[in-house]
């Protein structure tokens, strides 16, 4: 029987969804956390305790561990572990992205570097030290501009700015942001920030796995909601694509030159285009899937037993251990997600409408991962949304406004 080792913070949503995924297709897991569980002992090979942050001590936690069990696949879930996991796969001797590659992914300026070196349409963008004073910053900055801290995910941090006097305040604000993050989870250069250029235009999201080097398309999300700043909180995202087929062909060969720019040869990646009369740009690009519950807005058939729905963390698993995947395809139906903003900073008292929400025709799912009392932050101070609510149509524009109704009845109590 094969064995997985799951890399995934004691945060992340997605534990669950992989352990049911690898049973399904009878694969061991071995969930390697940060966390501490008092029930390691009890279950020593399912669970490892490991610090994805410390690379040097994860290889060797690893190493380990693999000497009484055998390890055949390594899957880093979260932004936070796919080095880990990469450096942890290149000692075993398993297949790996380089970690030079993923390393790439983490740190936004040496992502622009590498699509910068290969001619990959992209922002224009310039680093500094967020600890420069920003009225000494170079005269040639063009307005707007976008503001980004070069190692933090989930726009956390990321600031639209329209002249210097904005400039100067989100200096301050990223500032204090940085300033709030655990030491451990910062590099030497994370006090780093790009200016990068603002696009203007649509923006669409590119799920995809990399399969012996060559970029498996599974699904292009659009997003209804402009991100138009000043702030880029994600809410709606429906797939099958409505745009053009020729704009989205030409965005699959930039997401897949990408790839290859930042050298990415095996797993899954998520990509963010912008686009518009000008052509396509690579906003963001990382070497995990879409993240928090956001798979469950995909599901897949496979032709070899179109009876069974397939989940996007059973491709992941089928892939890290170099099963074919060819005949597996998006099902045919539109789906999608609604990340639901936090309304406010407060402490969350309660959610009114959840059951009038999930009666809505074609939602299929409400979750509200928030729990009561829990402290909710708006971005840009920080990401974490407080609940999910997917949706199912025969049509993208179905899917969206069922997602749209279904919000509308949410009523957070947030104090």
């Amino acid at each position: 029987m094969y064995r997985i080792l799951l890399l995934i913070p004691a945060t992340s949503y997605r534990t669950t969804a992989f352990i049911e995924a690898a049973r399904s297709i009878n694969v061991e897991v071995t969930v390697g956390s940060d966390h501490r569980s008092t029930l390691a002992e009890m279950n020593p090979a399912g669970l490892l305790s490991i610090d994805i942050y410390d690379i040097a001590r994860a290889v060797e936690s690893a190493s380990t561990f693999s000497q009484s069990y055998r390890i055949d696949a390594v899957i880093g879930v979260d932004d936070q572990s796919v080095v880990a996991a990469s450096a942890i796969a290149e000692e075993l001797g398993l297949p790996h992205n380089t970690i030079i590659s993923v390393s790439a992914t983490r740190n936004k300026y040496i992502m622009r570097e590498f699509l910068s070196q290969h001619a990959v349409p992209q922002p224009s963008y310039i680093r500094v030290s967020i600890d420069e004073n920003s009225e000494y910053l170079p005269g040639n900055i063009s307005f707007p501009a976008v503001l980004k801290p070069v190692a933090l995910s989930g726009s956390r941090g990321v600031i639209k700015v329209n002249d210097k006097n904005e400039l100067q305040n989100a200096f301050y604000r990223v500032r204090k942001i940085l300033d709030t993050i655990n030491k451990k989870e910062l590099t030497h250069d994370s006090r780093f920030v790009l200016i990068e250029e603002f696009i203007e235009g649509d923006e669409i999201a590119v799920e995809g796995l990399i399969t012996d080097n060559d970029c498996k398309i599974l699904a292009i999300f659009d997003k209804p909601d402009r991100l138009t700043g000043p702030y880029f909180e994600e809410t709606i995202y429906t797939t099958p694509s409505r745009h053009n087929p020729d704009t989205l062909t030409d965005i699959i060969e930039l997401t897949k030159q990408a790839v290859h720019a930042i050298g990415l040869s095996r797993g899954p990646f998520h990509a963010e285009i912008r686009f518009n009369e000008s052509g396509n740009y690579i906003i963001e690009i990382a070497a995990r899937s879409i993240g928090g519950y956001c798979s469950q807005a995909l599901r897949f058939q496979d032709a070899n037993r179109p009876d069974r729905i397939v989940s996007l963390e059973e491709l992941i698993i089928r892939n890290a251990l170099n099963n074919s995947i060819d005949s597996i395809h998006r099902e045919s139906d539109a789906s999608g997600v609604m990340m639901i903003p936090a309304p406010r900073r407060g402490t969350l008292q309660g959610v009114r409408g959840v059951e009038a929400a999930k009666k809505i025709p074609e939602i299929s799912d409400l979750i509200i991962s928030a729990h009561i009392g829990q402290e909710l932050v708006p971005l840009p101070e920080r990401s974490k949304y407080p609940g999910f609510i997917f949706a199912r149509a025969k049509d993208p524009f179905i899917v969206e406004q069922s997602l749209r109704k279904a919000y509308e009845v949410l009523e957070f109590d947030v104090r």
